[in-house]
């Protein structure tokens, strides 16, 4: 049956990672699809981590630079980023503005999924 929710802006939360999430869908109902919006401050660059699970950025405004697999790529408004299960991954946003973007995840994002990568 089909469902309808409503996300709460107002439940933004820090994350460890350095970005700022709000959860639009993330439900044990629904356990092969999450969907959150991530914000980066100014000049910030996330933890490197990895997840086990597939990941998509889709980004919504600003501009950065991701890095995954050793490598760096310019990302801006509209531009998509697919991850797949286990690659190495940050992002920084490299404008003057929040950059936002939306982190999809199949199947669903958990905390067991994240691994954060300590550099050698």
């Amino acid at each position: 049956m089909p469902s309808i929710f409503t996300t709460d802006i107002t439940q933004e939360f820090y994350t460890r990672e350095r970005c700022h999430i709000v959860e639009i869908l993330n439900l044990q109902a629904c356990n092969n699809l999450s969907i959150a919006q991530a914000r980066v401050e100014p000049g910030v660059t996330t933890e490197l981590h990895r997840l086990d699970v597939g990941e998509a950025y889709y980004i919504l405004e600003g501009q950065g630079r991701v890095s995954f697999n050793e490598m760096d790529q310019i990302v801006k408004t509209g531009d998509v980023v697919f991850f797949p299960a286990g690659t190495p991954q940050q992002i920084t946003n490299t404008g003057a503005s929040d950059l936002r973007f939306l982190c999809i995840c199949t199947p669903r994002f958990t905390p067991e999924s994240y691994k954060a990568i300590t550099p050698e």
